[in-house]
């Protein structure tokens, strides 16, 4: 895939990036590895500092930080910025609590002083995907340089100005050279990179396919990974939910990141009872959005990230309506320029159709209908995929179930889920493995080093 952005608004080719040579690429690995051996030993007071001038830099810069990332993957303007502050705020949320976390943990030994010290690893390369091309970057960067790492990022070929920029914005804000660094290359030299010596831990949110592909050449190298992969969450609606705000956050849910998030919302697995009604209620609130330009303010939704991924979407949800299922609103591309698709929603899904069995990345609803609570897990569970997923009901009994047996690695009720740095992040099942945020961002990619003190 070519290095480049193109305008999903309108499908033109606004810019072209040279890869890095091999040369080239030996000489960032081994910048950042140099970098290390000086920045591991920066104190922890100062790296927050660091990192409370870069929050200030995003906050202050977050419209034209915005607009690029809608030129690249066609993001709302208003949901481009939001995402900046956001990495602000995980930046200033790191900054003060990261070294509470990487604190000496005692032990209790009778005649020694026995403690774990965290220490960080090296050079971090972190694959991270377009759909959000700041905050999948900040999740991992703030925490991991925080704990004294370096990091390598590999963006998707899709955003290189972003990576670009975030790199750019490091510097300014007085990182050392080399602490942070963007590699423009292509997918088919992850594994090289991997490989190398000087690179110690490696990170991916992507696919599942990309997922076991890192998986593979890190553990051959014995090195430490996390993944953060595909998702096909349930929003699980049973009989005591409101449903005035049950539809309404299914509406924001399945279309936030115009329905190109992994922790969208995407089967919607509704009690018998209210079914119909829901159903109605949702393919009327989603044929209501405007669909259009991005950086028009009353824009609800934008363009796919790109023609394939209109393809795509398109084909799996006519395989599902052949299949049996009932289209209840959109199923049609846009025809103009750029890369639509409108809100839909699908209903009475077939076993074995793409929306029963695959992740429909765009703006898609799928509708199942439950019998009963043991049917709604029992449905809810019946997917390979296992990141977060919702529960709306006001029965506490049915909550606890529900949050006991539905396998995810989140679970929220009455609430849709989302991401937050005080809160970790991660899946089960072939969502991925290992967390991210909260106390586990920064002690991910450390050496839990036991330090026994004979008659200390």
């Amino acid at each position: 895939m070519a290095i480049a952005t193109i305008d999903p608004s309108t499908g033109d080719q606004l810019k072209t990036f040279d890869a890095l040579t091999a040369e080239q690429l030996d000489a960032k690995i081994m910048a950042s590895a140099t970098a290390f051996r000086h920045w591991r030993d920066v104190p922890a007071e100062r790296r927050a500092e660091l990192f409370r001038g870069l929050a200030q830099r995003l906050d202050d810069e977050a419209e034209e930080l915005g607009r690029i990332a809608t030129r690249e993957v066609g993001k709302t303007f208003g949901s481009a910025v939001a995402e900046v502050h956001k990495c602000a705020k995980g930046c200033r949320y790191y900054a003060d609590n990261a070294q509470a976390m990487l604190a000496d943990v005692p032990h209790e030994v009778e005649g020694a002083r026995v403690l774990t010290r965290y220490e960080p690893l090296g050079p971090v390369l972190a694959v991270m995907p377009w759909n959000f091309p700041y905050w999948q970057v900040f999740r991992f960067a703030a925490p991991a340089l925080m704990a004294g790492n370096t990091g390598l990022l590999k963006h998707a070929s899709n955003v290189p100005q972003c990576a670009l920029a975030i790199e750019d914005v490091f510097l300014r804000a007085g990182f050392p050279e080399n602490v942070f660094q963007t590699l423009l290359i292509g997918s088919s030299e992850i594994e090289k990179v991997i490989s190398d010596d000087r690179v110690r831990a490696v990170t991916l949110t992507g696919s599942e396919a990309a997922g076991r592909a890192v998986a593979a050449a890190a553990g051959k190298q014995i090195k430490t990974s996390v993944l953060e992969l595909g998702g096909s969450d349930p929003f699980v609606v049973l009989p005591s939910a409101d449903l005035d705000t049950a539809v309404r956050n299914a509406v924001t849910s399945r279309t936030l990141n115009n329905g190109q998030s992994c922790i969208n919302a995407k089967r919607f697995i509704v009690h018998t009872d209210v079914a119909d009604e829901f159903t109605r209620r949702l393919g009327e609130a989603m044929a209501a959005l405007t669909v259009g330009d991005p950086m028009d303010e009353n824009t609800d939704v934008g363009p796919l990230s790109s023609g394939d991924a209109v393809k795509t979407l398109d084909q799996q949800v006519r395989d599902t309506v052949a299949a049996g299922a009932t289209l209840v609103t959109g199923g049609e591309p846009g025809s103009g320029p750029g890369f639509y698709y409108p809100p839909t929603v699908l209903a009475d899904i077939p076993d074995g159709s793409p929306a029963h069995r695959e992740e429909l990345f765009g703006p898609v609803a799928s509708v199942w209908r439950a019998q009963d609570l043991d049917d709604a897990i029992r449905i809810a569970n019946d997917s390979p995929f296992g990141l977060g997923g919702s529960v709306w009901t006001t029965d506490e009994a049915e909550q606890e179930r529900l949050v006991r047996e539905i396998e995810t690695g989140m679970i929220y009720v009455n609430r849709f889920t989302e991401s937050t740095p005080e809160v970790p992040f991660g899946g089960a099942k072939n969502s991925g493995y290992g967390r991210e945020l909260a106390g586990f961002g920064p002690r991910t990619f450390v050496n839990a080093k036991t330090v026994w003190i004979e008659g200390g």
